[in-house]
């Protein structure tokens, strides 16, 4: 079973690994496990471009202009047997503590 898991991040800095977090372990081991398919930090939120159409007309927004409190920091393709695996994959992502891991199951076409 195919999951994204979105990689989220406070905005405020909590107790945790911070910017020195060893991601390239956890990458590592999942690799290794064949449970990551692909994946990738994503650039900072202020190169973001938020898209929408209204009335026909495109219109571009600089950066996320969601209210929230985490910042999408990057994304992981998993392969798990079931949301039970994909669970703790996520839970042993060094950035959990700082943030949110967002599971969501990938559809079948």
């Amino acid at each position: 079973m195919r999951f994204l898991m979105l990689v989220c991040r406070d905005t405020e800095p909590v107790d945790g690994p911070g910017e020195t977090a060893d991601g390239g372990k956890w990458v590592t081991t999942m690799d290794e496990r064949g449970v990551r398919i692909t994946g990738d930090p994503l650039a900072h939120q202020r190169e973001a471009r938020v898209v929408r159409v209204r009335r026909g007309e495109v219109v571009v927004t600089d950066g996320p202009f969601v209210e929230t409190k985490e910042i999408l920091g990057g994304f992981d393709v998993l392969e798990c047997r079931d949301m039970a695996e994909a669970i703790e994959v996520a839970a042993a992502h060094p950035y959990a503590v700082e943030g949110v891991m967002e599971l969501r199951p990938i559809r079948e076409w």
